[in-house]
């Protein structure tokens, strides 16, 4: 079923959906904040809501979010259903979803995984979190751009499991990175580390994509080193909040925040391997 769908936030993720929605057949309305030669491209958040009952939001942090829905606001309706996909903090997930609902209008918890060429290709992964009857309604449009939709509870928890997933990606690029280093330094060519890793049971995606990166001194964004440093500093929240002690967390968002204290901020993350 096509549908009049929204888009606000055209940056890597976004552009990329937007066009894939396009390919699909739906009627896409779009806004940023730079504004982009590209169809159906209106002025403000509310105006795409005034253009689009499905509106899907991949803008950049939880004040971004927070401002584009309040941008809306008079325009939301019952029958909208707005799906934030950027990943920002539980609290701020909370707060959307609520100022969403107070309007008569549904929300989804609906961060994603996969990068660049993964957003080009239709490959994203949704996790979602919220009613199951507003999942399926989204299905039709989240599948334009993705090979998986995963439901994972409520609102607040598909956004925690986002973020611990980026922890996870963080400290194992930070040990490549490490074991980059150590590997240079005893003289040894660092496609014998890939050969090495290949063989070994902890290969996997991720170290099959940044791993050749860090070797070939290419750095260009997939997804930022500030952005995953957001996310890490969301991680650090939530375990502060729960009492815990994360020692991996700490040291590999130490050496993010030295990176994009450098001007590293906008490379890809795995730009934390450039010793």
């Amino acid at each position: 079923m096509k549908q009049n769908v929204g888009v606000l936030g055209l940056g890597i993720i976004g552009s990329r959906v937007a066009e894939n929605l396009r390919k699909a057949g739906h009627e896409v309305f779009v806004w940023s904040r730079s504004a982009r030669p590209v169809p159906n491209f209106l002025a403000s958040p509310r105006e795409v809501a005034e253009a689009a009952g499905i509106i899907q939001i991949f803008v950049r942090d939880s004040a971004a979010l927070l401002e584009a829905i309040n941008d809306m606001k008079p325009a939301l309706k019952a029958g909208h259903l707005v799906m934030n996909h950027a990943t920002v903090s539980k609290k701020a997930t909370l707060e959307a979803a609520k100022l969403v609902e107070a309007t008569g209008a549904s929300f989804l918890d609906a961060p994603f995984t996969g990068s660049k060429m993964a957003a080009q290709n239709g490959k994203l992964c949704y996790y979602l979190g919220g009613s199951e009857l507003m999942i399926e309604r989204a299905r039709p449009v989240l599948e334009a751009s993705s090979v998986k939709i995963l439901p994972l509870g409520g609102i607040g928890d598909a956004m925690v499991l986002k973020i611990v997933t980026n922890l996870v990606s963080s400290v194992i690029v930070e040990a490549v990175a490490e074991a980059a280093s150590i590997t240079k330094a005893n003289g040894i060519p660092l496609e014998r580390l890939h050969e090495a890793l290949e063989g070994n049971a902890n290969y996997s995606t991720l170290i099959g994509m940044k791993l050749p990166a860090i070797i070939k001194g290419d750095f260009e964004p997939h997804f930022s080193l500030r952005n995953m440093l957001k996310d890490a500093d969301f991680a650090r929240e939530l375990a502060a909040a729960a009492k815990l002690e994360t020692p991996a967390l700490e040291c590999t968002a130490a050496a993010m925040r030295k990176g994009v204290d450098a001007g590293k901020g906008d490379l890809d993350f795995c730009v934390i391997g450039q010793r």
